[in-house]
C-alpha cells in the first residue's frame, strides 16, 4: 500500500466517523446531550488540517477533511439552533 492510499483510507474512516452523529441529531433534533465545544473545536482543527494540506499541496489531507468540516459545522449550527433551551449550551 502506498502513503497516499493509507492516508485516504484513514481520512474516509475519520471523516465518516461524525455522520451518523449528524444523521441522528437532524432526526431528533435533541441536541442537549452534545457539548458545543466538541463539534466547534473539532470543526476549527479540521479546517487547519485542511488549510495545511493546501499549503503543502498533499490532496489526501485536504479530503480527508472535507466532511468533517462540514459534518462538525453542521452539529455546531444544530446545538446552537436547537439547543436554545439549554441553559448553558454545554
Amino acid at each position: 500500500m502506498t502513503p497516499t492510499t493509507i492516508g485516504l483510507v484513514a481520512g474516509t474512516f475519520t471523516s465518516i466517523a461524525s455522520i451518523p452523529q449528524v444523521v441522528k441529531t437532524l432526526k431528533t433534533r435533541h441536541v442537549r446531550d452534545i457539548s458545543i465545544w466538541q463539534p466547534l473545536l473539532l470543526a476549527f482543527g479540521v479546517a487547519l488540517w485542511m488549510a495545511y494540506g493546501f499549503l503543502i499541496n498533499d490532496l489526501p489531507l485536504i479530503l480527508a477533511n472535507i466532511t468533517p468540516l462540514v459534518c462538525n459545522a453542521i452539529l455546531t449550527g444544530m446545538k446552537i439552533r436547537y439547543g436554545r433551551g439549554d441553559l448553558y449550551l454545554s
